[in-house]
């Protein structure tokens, strides 16, 4: 980075404008920043870094940055800083305008300006400056990203303040710790080790949860095994637990076993003794069959022999029913007429019963007329039917309307409860989107670093030649510039020659009588002569020639030379002294960087769709629940229409229906009585056609008994049975004979009569001996199934814990792994014998970095005395820390830095500052800084150390930079030619630039 112009305006204790070239301070390679007390000098510094970075160094800042402004300005000038710089190849201008209480157009008061800002980049195709943003954001990320330090660093490493690194000597590990950590950005460190210590916490978790469900199956197995199983003594996270738990499990697993062979031969045992016992059973029971069948034919045998004389009288029953069956037909002709005659009165009777008193003495044609006019009068109530319908209809209308109402608060509930969720879902899945567009930004961030990257790669290649091409032209340019040397000198000589012998030549041209051309006199008495060798004009304007030739020969070498310098140093601006190996990695870690930003980028179109898809679903339940407030609006408008037509139907059927309660009710009176009526007058006219059938059947029946042998036809009906009667009376004749052959077939039977001989069966005692072998065999059964369930569980627990232990194995692995690392990273562990954290070993090896860079130029400054060294020994009871100590070579000594005097700090702080420096800047990315600035300190001095620091300080030029000091030392305006003077007055500071 260079800086080559800067203008201030109303900034700071500059009233007007004011400019800075630091392209003509930097040619001289070292310049003077000096002035009064507060007259501005630290302002022009705080005016680089606000322009750079939008805010100044330090307790300087503030939040709203109105504090910038000069209280000397007008109150129509605004505040302005305009940087111009070079970096990474680039050159940029940056224009800043902080926030202005400017005064109203119109009317009094003030308004208050936003801030601006501009970031313009100079094309050299066209020569002229092309806009690149004016976003404070884009503009502050892309400074940041070209000079690869944040404002901190920026303020450590270019404004070098000799007083932080004079504290930073003298402070403690810590102190250095801070800063260092500010510098170097080592919070990545700091998260692996939170890392480590949360993933130990975490695997120790698991492994205590896998040791909790191991010693929970081992509880189980002892539930199931009883006494069989002793639990170990140990808790979850002891070591030797799996292998205890499966080993009192396996001794568990051959009990259960041993107990089940024994009862498996229980069981055996106890089921021969139930099949004996169940076969001496079926022979008892036997045994009482027969002899119960045998006392039950006895007694079946002598119960015949009682109902003998009633199963003659049977017999001589049916022989008279034979008889009586020629008269049935008559007899059934006769009941036919007889039961129609019954059914027809009593069918009457309930008709005229059903009837009012004032139809009792009708006759079948009065009923008939009454029938007709009831019906009549039932067809005018058709309209009414249509109405009281209509009404039913208004009902069930309105209990539509509920239903609906009720469906659509479900509607609405739903709706309700979807929404009261609705702000937590839109985060989650918002989460979701800005995550992927945070790669998505990443990705293009990348991708806008790729073309540097390559650019910073080619220039580094062309760097690699043009630093062969270099030393070439060198040598061409110092034989072109020794030639013409030595035809200067050549030229020089003749020239001298020339004039030591112009007499003789002026001599030549004498003529006696005409004046001298020198003295004007016109006597010539003694001319001086040409002598041998004499140089004529024409020899010295041919030296003079082949000067002019080497020289412009020396000139265009220079040229090409500059040419080469100028493409190295471009390319070198470009790539940095980095080397190109790492650049090629560092473009190949981008473009890997670049690949896995794209890919988590990949699912922001995902993320979107499916909050799309949540924002339409909300849009739908919104417009659900609209809709079901526009049908409740709509419904109240139907239920009073409903209601007052149902008002209207209320009223007429009222009048139609009369004492009914309803229409219907009316109708099916009216109905009723034409039925009632109709039948009224069918039923008088069906009695009077079976009396007259009566009396017929009568007459044919008395004929048919006579001739039967019946005295009258009652006793022909007496002696007929009906079908009933006749199968029960068969049916006792055939079961009497059945009866009969089967108790002789009974008593007939040899084994019968035989165990009839045999003493009573004990069948109480049989089948109590059975119950009892039953019982003992259910016993048997349920101790063997017992043993069978313990034996089976503990090998599924066992399994369980054994799958539970291989599983455990390689995660108690993992966590002894991770705790160590764990332990090592926090410096806890036995094996970090200096208990340094990982985030302090990381510093110590940039202090030790920074400690070798300081050593090269401490030891110029001291003349060899002082060195820098990092110590890393442990402080006190502490860890170990970041110490620095100097190794003093007059006494061959190391002491810390704090007890150094005060001008051996100061250069030793100056060193330790420009080590960091080039620390920093190779951590940055290998940036190239050309300008640095140096604030106070040399006061502390004496003679010949500030001359080996302003000699380090201008070495500094060979690598081609430039150093700016800042400073009160009025020796330093005697030995530092080009300034840049502060000086302050009433009306604002200003600025002037001397020595140039």
């Amino acid at each position: 980075m260079r800086l080559h112009r800067l203008d201030i305006t109303a900034f700071g204790p500059f009233g007007g404008s004011q400019t800075v070239d630091f392209d003509a301070l930097s040619a001289a390679g070292l310049f003077l920043l000096h002035g009064p007390t507060g007259a501005g000098k630290t302002s022009v510094l705080d005016a680089v870094c606000y322009a750079l970075y939008g805010s100044v160094p330090g307790a300087r800042q503030s939040g709203q940055g109105t504090h910038l402004r000069s209280d000397h300005a007008d109150p129509g000038t605004r505040t302005e800083v305009r940087l111009r710089l070079t970096v990474a190849g680039r050159r940029l201008e940056i224009v800043r305008q902080p926030p202005w209480e400017r005064p109203k157009k119109r009317g009094t008061g003030t308004t208050l300006d936003k801030a601006q800002t501009w970031l313009r980049e100079y094309d050299a195709t066209t020569r002229a400056w092309k806009d690149l943003s004016r976003s404070h954001q884009e503009i502050g990320e892309e400074i940041t990203q070209l000079l690869g330090m944040s404002r901190e660093q920026f303020c450590q490493v270019v404004l070098l303040p000799q007083g932080d690194f004079a504290r930073f000597l003298r402070a403690d590990a810590e102190a250095r710790g801070r800063l260092l950590g500010r510098l170097f950005d080592t919070q990545r460190f700091a998260d692996v080790e939170k890392r480590l210590a949360e993933r130990r916490r975490a695997t120790e978790a698991r492994v205590r949860e896998g040791d909790a469900a191991l010693l929970a199956d081992a509880h189980r197995m002892q539930q199931a095994a009883g006494d069989a199983m002793e639990l170990p003594e140990l808790a979850p996270g002891e070591p030797g637990l799996a292998e205890a738990v499966l080993g009192a499990a396996a001794v568990a697993r051959s009990t259960a076993r041993e107990r089940l062979t024994v009862a498996h031969c229980r069981l055996t045992a106890a089921e021969s003794a139930q099949a004996h016992a169940q076969r001496t059973l079926a022979e008892v029971r036997e045994l009482a069959r027969l002899q119960s069948r045998f006392a039950e034919a006895r007694q079946r045998a002598e119960r015949l022999q009682e109902r003998s004389g009633a199963h003659r009288e049977a017999q001589q029953r049916m022989e008279r029913a034979r008889k009586a069956e020629t008269v049935a037909p008559a007899l059934e002709l006769r009941e036919d007429a007889e039961a129609a005659h019954r059914r027809a009165a009593a069918a009457e009777t309930h008709a005229r019963g059903m009837l009012p008193d004032t139809y009792a003495d009708a006759g079948a044609a009065g009923l008939a007329a009454a029938a007709r006019r009831a019906a009549e009068e039932l067809g005018g109530l058709e309209s009414a039917r249509r109405a009281e319908q209509r009404l039913a209809d208004l009902v069930e209308e309105r209990d539509g309307l509920d239903r609906q109402e009720r469906a659509d608060e479900d509607v609405l509930r739903e709706a309700d409860t979807w929404l009261a969720e609705w702000d937590a879902t839109r985060t989650a899945l918002q989460s979701r989107v800005e995550t992927a567009q945070e790669a998505a930004t990443r990705a293009e961030q990348l991708a806008v670093q790729r073309e540097p990257a390559r650019r910073r790669l080619n220039a580094a290649r062309t760097r690699d030649e043009l630093a062969a091409d270099l030393e070439e032209a060198q040598r061409r340019a110092l034989a072109s510039e020794q030639a013409a040397l030595d035809a200067r000198a050549h030229w020089l000589d003749l020239k001298e020659q020339r004039l030591s012998g112009i007499a003789a030549e002026l001599a030549a041209h004498l003529t006696d009588g005409e004046p001298c051309a020198v003295c004007g006199a016109t006597e010539h008495p003694a001319p001086a002569r040409k002598v041998a060798g004499h140089v004529d004009r024409e020899a010295e304007e041919h030296a003079l020639a082949a000067y002019q030739r080497a020289d412009e020969r020396r000139t265009e070498d220079e040229r090409r030379l500059g040419l080469v310098r100028e493409a190295l140093a471009a390319a070198t601006a470009e790539a940095g002294d980095t080397p190109t190996a790492r650049l090629a990695a560092e473009a190949d870690a981008l473009e890997q960087e670049y690949a896995r930003a794209r890919r988590d980028a990949s699912s922001l179109h995902a993320a979107h769709e499916e909050l799309r898809q949540a924002e339409r679903e909300r849009e739908q339940r919104l417009e659900a629940r609209q809709q079901a407030a526009v049908r409740a609006a709509s419904r109240l408008t139907r239920r009073e229409t409903l209601e007052r037509e149902q008002s209207t139907l209320e009223a007429e059927l009222a009048q139609a229906r009369g004492a009914a309660t309803s229409v219907a009710a009316r109708a099916a009176q009216l109905e009723r009585q034409a039925a009632l009526l109709t039948e009224a007058a069918d039923t008088a006219r069906a009695a009077e056609d079976a009396a007259q059938h009566l009396k017929d059947a009568d007459a044919r029946l008395a004929d048919a008994a006579y001739r039967a042998g019946f005295d009258t036809p009652a006793a022909a009906a007496d002696a007929l049975l009906d079908d009933a009667a006749h199968r029960e009376l068969q049916h006792r004749l055939d079961a009497w004979q059945s009866e009969e052959a089967a108790v002789r077939a009974v008593l007939a039977e040899a084994d019968t009569a035989a165990a009839a001989q045999r003493p009573p069966a004990d069948l109480g005692a049989a089948e109590q001996a059975a119950a009892e072998a039953e019982r003992r065999l259910r016993e048997a059964a349920s101790a063997r199934d017992a043993a069978a369930r313990c034996r089976t569980e503990l090998d599924r627990l066992s399994t369980r814990a054994t799958a539970g232990a291989r599983a455990l194995a390689p995660l108690r692995e993992e966590y002894d792994r991770v705790a160590r690392l764990a332990a090592l990273t926090a410096g806890t562990s036995a094996d970090n014998e200096r208990k340094m954290r990982l985030e302090s070993y990381v510093l110590a090896a940039r202090l030790e970095q920074v400690a070798a860079a300081a050593t090269v130029r401490l030891q110029r400054m001291s003349a060899g005395r002082y060195t820098l060294v990092h110590s890393d020994d442990r402080t006190g009871r502490g860890r170990s820390g970041l110490g620095l100590h100097v190794v003093d070579a007059w006494t061959g000594r190391e002491r810390d830095t704090a007890t150094l005097s005060g001008g051996e700090t100061f250069f030793a702080s100056l060193a330790l500052a420009l080590g960091l420096a080039d620390v920093v800047t190779d951590e940055a990315g290998g940036v190239r800084l050309d300008t640095l600035f140096i604030d106070e300190g040399f006061g502390s001095l004496d003679d010949q150390t500030l001359d080996e620091v302003l000699d380090v300080l201008d070495s500094l030029r060979e690598r081609d930079r430039s150093v700016g000091i800042v400073s009160h030392v009025a020796d330093l305006r005697r030995r530092i030619h080009a300034q840049l003077e502060v000086e302050k007055g009433r009306s604002g500071s200003t600025l002037r630039q001397r020595g140039l």
